[in-house]
């Protein structure tokens, strides 16, 4: 599995990567395994603010639907639309071309209250 060392990772499994002020959601590849075949993406509005842990975006598989929720408090500015046709985005590459979406970060102790690498890894590993 692959949990890369520049992102941090939620407990929901959704990873965060911080630009500045802006942050980058998906899913860990751990998750998207978890899932399996995505086949649809119900994104967040631009402009939307979402609360740490709420609920902000939903995952289809062939097997169910998923809740995503939002790492870290913030304002949608941004999704990636390319998600809307192309689902499978997320299973092909988690942590680049199947990000979720970017906000604008309102709290940095919420970015703080995130797990690193290794400590998300151990919480999968159990």
């Amino acid at each position: 599995m692959n949990t890369p060392n520049n992102l941090f990772y939620a407990k929901t499994h959704e990873w965060a990567r911080k630009e500045g002020n802006k942050v980058y959601v998906g899913i860990t590849d751990h998750a998207q395994h978890e899932i399996t075949d995505i086949v649809h993406v119900e994104l967040p509005e631009v402009g939307k603010k979402f609360d740490k842990e709420q609920p902000c975006a939903v995952v289809e598989s062939v097997k169910s639907a998923f809740d995503i929720y939002c790492p870290v408090s913030g304002t949608i500015v941004e999704v990636n639309e390319e998600l809307l046709s192309a689902p499978e985005l997320i299973n092909q590459s988690p942590y680049e071309k199947g990000y979720f979406f970017v906000l604008e970060l309102a709290n940095e102790e919420d970015f703080k209250s995130l797990m690193n690498a290794e400590q998300y890894t151990k919480s999968i590993e159990g």
